[in-house]
């Protein structure tokens, strides 16, 4: 089987097995493929690309948008050069998901990042402690929060050059 054979196996397989929780298909080239999923969805799909497809996870990076708090996984398949990248969109109320670190331990960093910076509840994640803020950081203030104010009066932060 081709590379592109492959691909388009790996592709359609994954149509078929998690249609139901897949929102939008995006494939915006041969080496990069979008799949906004539902929340719930998340542990399921990352774990099969983990774990059945062998795919790497690079990283999950997240953005608060005006709508919704959104987190992206990254994984990639070697074998054929193919980004995977699985879109959640989160409640900016109260943005929560399962934690990716129960199906492997390389999440376990990067989401007590995000909750940290972004106020993203891991649910499941066996150590959300803090990882970068200093310890007389308020609870509650995510600094990359789109509604983040200032908390102290006497610190300089810049947002740019």
């Amino acid at each position: 089987m081709s590379r592109t054979e492959e691909r388009e196996n790996v592709l359609n397989t994954l149509h078929r097995r998690f249609g139901a929780g897949i929102i939008e298909f995006a494939d915006r080239s041969p080496r990069r493929v979008y799949l906004e999923i539902k929340p719930e969805s998340v542990c399921e799909v990352a774990d099969y690309l983990f774990h059945t497809l062998e795919a790497r996870f690079n990283t999950a990076s997240a953005t608060d948008t005006p709508a919704a708090v959104e987190i992206l996984y990254h994984f990639t398949l070697e074998r054929f050069g193919l980004v995977i990248s699985l879109r959640v969109e989160l409640d900016r109320g109260a943005p929560a998901v399962d934690s990716l670190a129960c199906c492997f331990p390389a999440a376990e960093w990067i989401e007590r990042e995000i909750h940290e910076l972004f106020g993203v509840d891991f649910r499941g994640h066996p150590d959300l402690r803090r990882l970068l803020l200093p310890e007389q950081w308020p609870e509650g203030v995510h600094p990359l929060r789109r509604d983040y104010q200032e908390w102290d009066s006497e610190a300089v932060r810049t947002r740019g050059v």
